[in-house]
């Protein structure tokens, strides 16, 4: 006991007594779940406007390809790399948070493969790219071209989709697995809804699509309207992704209305 009465060591001790702010079990405790959602919504996007991001192409493809893989996928990086170099010098992504805003800005999902050279695409000329990652069991480790400041890593992987998404002008996938399907089947599912806008999408390499996904199969057994076949394009480099991109409506460098 103090001179000024009993001590209050206990309540100062006691987790009740932290600032909210930083209380890191009391953040991460089930009844903050949707205030975790929404900073993990909010700190991105702040970033996104702090450079001047208007809009995007999104960028997916398997992580396990490399600049060396054997076969084709030598090739699927090497056109990945020029894509994410062509669009960034073409769409806008150079401009300035001082100009014009920077539209088309590459975005991936952040890990190696595909997504990295797309990022390294961009970096090959100076211009900002953008890596939604995600926390997985086995740690992804973001890859070395997306830009710092534009590097990002989420717990929910609907709101990494939601990011991916909002700001989308386009998509182009590259061949890849379960990720790749996903995020395909992910914005095909909202333009065939109309819960996007009528971005352009484009496959890479019409064999690999073709092969693993039987997509008149899906319009023969009336799972899909035939109609639903012209959401998409396919394109076998990165002269011919980018001319997929504008016809199918994509703006390049330029103000988007």
């Amino acid at each position: 006991m103090s001179a000024d009465g009993p001590d209050n060591a206990a309540q100062m001790a006691s987790p009740s007594y932290r600032l909210a702010a930083l209380d890191e079990e009391f953040l991460l405790g089930d009844s903050m779940r949707g205030v975790r959602f929404l900073m993990e919504y909010a700190k991105a996007e702040e970033a996104l406007r702090a450079w001047g991001v208007r809009s995007t192409i999104v960028v997916f493809g398997s992580a396990r390809i490399g600049e060396d893989g054997a076969g084709e996928h030598g090739r699927w990086y090497a056109e990945a790399r020029a894509f994410g170099r062509l669009a960034s010098e073409r769409g806008g992504a150079l401009h300035g948070p001082d100009g014009q805003p920077r539209d088309n800005v590459i975005a991936t999902g952040g890990g190696p493969g595909i997504m990295g050279a797309a990022n390294r695409g961009a970096a090959d000329i100076g211009a900002p790219s953008i890596g939604f990652n995600i926390t997985l069991p086995h740690e992804q480790e973001p890859n070395p071209w997306s830009t710092p400041d534009l590097t990002f890593r989420f717990h929910y992987f609907a709101m990494r989709k939601m990011h991916l998404a909002m700001r989308a002008n386009a998509l182009v996938v590259f061949p890849g697995g379960f990720g790749t399907f996903d995020e395909l089947f992910e914005i095909l599912t909202l333009r065939q809804t109309d819960k996007a806008p009528r971005i352009p999408i484009v496959l890479f390499d019409e064999a690999y699509w073709r092969s693993v996904i039987d997509f008149d199969v899906l319009v023969r057994h009336g799972m899909i309207h035939a109609d639903d076949l012209d959401l998409f394009r396919f394109a076998g480099d990165a002269e011919g992704v980018w001319a997929a991109l504008l016809a199918g409506g994509l703006k390049p460098d330029c103000d988007i209305e």
